[in-house]
């Protein structure tokens, strides 16, 4: 065989250089795998450090988003529970009302507080339930008494008029002191 006599030109000068022999082939052939495998693992080690804190700052968008739920949420929450309460009260309110036994007393408290506003010398007609007028009769009631002389109020008895409420007429206006008109009202009141 020919020895290969041809010589080769860098356009730099090595340095570090060394003369390999077939045994340290296999550990430079080593050492290049293990530097390969170190930046393998570098680079990966990067990439899952991004990629967490891409997930860290999307997870934290996350919750940002969810606490201003919440607290949007509250205010709707506190709302419609009071609204419910309310609710229930009133309903509550209506079935102790309507379980209340008519009595006299009842019906001249109703009829006093629906009268209340009315000036003196106003002429009136009280509207009452017929059974309740009929209480009122056998109870003799001081509602039904002249008052001072004036026959200024007049009862009559109304089938459109229910159980312990009234309705009084002027020449002025009506007054509607029914039971389920005070209890829409309260209800327009506390629920708007």
């Amino acid at each position: 065989m020919k020895a290969a006599t041809d010589t080769i030109l860098l356009p730099a000068p090595l340095r570090d250089v060394k003369l390999v022999r077939s045994g340290d082939r296999e550990t430079l052939r080593r050492e290049d795998l293990q530097a390969s495998y170190e930046q393998g693992r570098l680079a990966g080690e990067r990439a899952l450090s991004e990629q967490l804190i891409k997930q860290r700052a999307e997870v934290m968008e996350l919750q940002t988003g969810v606490l201003a739920s919440l607290r949007d949420a509250i205010p709707q929450v506190i709302r419609d529970c009071e609204r419910a309460l309310v609710t229930l009260a009133l309903e509550a309110a209506q079935k102790l009302v309507s379980g209340l036994p008519i009595s006299a007393e009842l019906i001249e408290a109703t009829v006093k507080d629906a009268c209340a506003a009315i000036e003196d010398t106003t002429e009136f007609t009280v509207q009452v339930h017929p059974e309740d007028l009929a209480l009122l009769e056998r109870t003799n009631s001081p509602l039904l008494l002249p008052q001072g002389g004036a026959d200024r109020i007049h009862f009559q008895s109304s089938a459109q008029v229910t159980r312990g409420g009234c309705v009084v007429q002027t020449r002025f206006g009506v007054i509607d002191a029914r039971r389920e008109t005070r209890l829409g009202l309260l209800q327009k009141t506390l629920l708007p």
